[in-house]
């Protein structure tokens, strides 16, 4: 048995089943045309855009999330099908010839093979989407290894791609309370030969030393600690506006929500005033209830680790503007917060909040808050808001990000390469980048 093999027929528990249906999937799917692969994405796609408000109630029911941040994923979530559609057909190759003359370069594409696609919570549409879009256009079969916390969006996801003409097999969903005995089982699989995961920085470290073992192809998008930073010359209405959807977005639990609220301090006092009374207004309660503007957090452990970071930058000396404290009220909630005098040294600031928390700091320069928002092993987005559109796009080409929106409080875009540098991760979802994840490049020498 060659190193990271599993038994011919591993137990179910260990996602060898699933992994065995993917393999038996493959060669088929792989031979199908690509029109015919672009054909059953788009129905895809239709049928997610038809069940919308279906899809949207299982999320909120799911996670927590509000019903418009809901509707808003699974639009998002829907439009990954489409592009796909799109590019399924595109995945052409390219003819040269050797500088030296001496034969012809042919270079295709394929598909790499089983990929394991492992996601969160926060997004489980979106994020289940993003990964099987892409894999199915390449021509790979999938097996998707969801968060325990939402395994119900998956299996409808699921459900609506067989409606829609994706033959058995080519998509698996395995779900466990127990992940990692059985994603490491999958990767040690030889039949696999991708991971593209989702979820925290420290997760992300162990599967890429338990893909080592294969040597599989892998795509990380991991954690962030993005920084939202308003000059001196920004409008503070707009910024304000553009702060309400990086930092509330799913209540503050995305990877690139606002973490560090950066305000060059001649509007330090106006921003934070602003936001206050929008964050304090906000209606707190159940994902489900139409009326709710801000729910839950995923679960207590989340409200305990949100409670314990805004009560350690009070400590550190910074104040409470609104919120700042749990609700009178059962369920995993923690209210809208704005903190300002934040320390730069604040854990809060160093750490990913996930929460509908606004740690403000003042600064004085351009280059100063270059550097703050530098100050980090992390790099998946950023956000610049100034009316001088050669100093935003020159600050965008500063800061260490895969993303920056400037002017823009939302990043993210199908059409779009979505990933981030340094400890938040490696390679992209989205955009043409996406599927090359998801293929290989053949060269093929010749003379003619």
């Amino acid at each position: 048995m060659s190193r990271g093999a599993v038994p011919e027929d591993p137990p179910a528990s260990t996602g060898g089943g699933a992994v065995a249906a993917a393999a038996a999937a493959f060669g088929p799917w792989r031979a199908t045309s690509a029109r015919e692969r672009a054909e059953i994405l788009r129905r895809c796609w239709e049928l997610m855009v038809a069940r919308r408000d279906e899809i949207a109630a299982l999320i909120s029911a799911e996670n927590g999330k509000t019903l418009a941040d809901a509707r808003a994923e699974a639009d998002y979530a829907a439009e990954f099908f489409r592009w796909y559609a799109e590019e399924a057909v595109r995945a052409a190759g390219h003819l040269g010839t050797s500088p030296g003359g001496t034969n012809n370069i042919l270079v295709s594409y394929q598909p790499i093979g089983v990929a394991v696609l492992v996601t969160p919570w926060n997004f489980p549409a979106a994020m289940a989407t993003r990964k099987i879009a892409p894999a199915l256009a390449a021509g790979c079969a999938v097996v998707l290894k969801p968060a325990a916390e939402t395994p119900l969006t998956s299996y409808l996801i699921a459900r609506l791609c067989k409606e829609a003409g994706v033959p058995d097999g080519v998509i698996n969903v395995v779900t466990t309370s127990g992940s990692g005995p059985v994603v490491r089982a999958m990767l040690h699989d030889d039949r696999v030969r991708a991971l593209s995961f989702t979820g925290s920085t420290e997760v992300g470290r162990v599967l890429l030393r338990e893909a080592a073992d294969t040597v599989l192809k892998s795509s990380m998008e991991l954690g962030g600690n993005a920084p939202f930073i308003v000059l001196d010359d920004a409008d503070p209405d707009d910024a304000v506006e553009g702060l309400m959807v990086a930092k509330m977005r799913n209540g503050g639990q995305a990877c690139t929500a606002a973490n560090r609220v950066y305000v060059h301090r001649s509007l330090v006092e106006e921003v934070s005033g602003r936001l206050a009374d929008r964050f304090a207004r906000l209606v707190v309660g159940p994902g489900t209830d139409p009326a709710t503007e801000c729910g839950p957090l995923i679960n207590p452990r989340a409200v305990a680790k949100v409670a314990e970071l805004v009560e350690s930058a009070v400590a550190a000396g910074a104040r409470v503007l609104t919120g700042g404290e749990r609700p009178d009220r059962e369920g995993a909630f923690y209210a809208p917060t704005v903190l300002v005098d934040v320390p730069a040294h604040a854990d809060i600031v160093r750490e990913e909040i996930f929460g509908p928390v606004a740690s403000i700091i003042a600064f004085d320069t351009d280059d100063e808050v270059v550097r703050a928002a530098n100050d980090t092993h992390l790099g998946l987005a950023a956000y610049v808001y100034t009316s001088d559109l050669r100093r935003g796009l020159r600050m965008a080409d500063e800061l260490e990000a895969g993303m920056v929106a400037v002017n823009r409080g939302l990043v993210s875009d199908p059409a779009a390469p979505f990933g981030g540098v340094k400890q938040s991760g490696l390679g992209r979802e989205g955009g043409a980048e996406g599927m090359r994840e998801f293929m290989e490049s053949k060269y093929i020498a010749t003379s003619w």
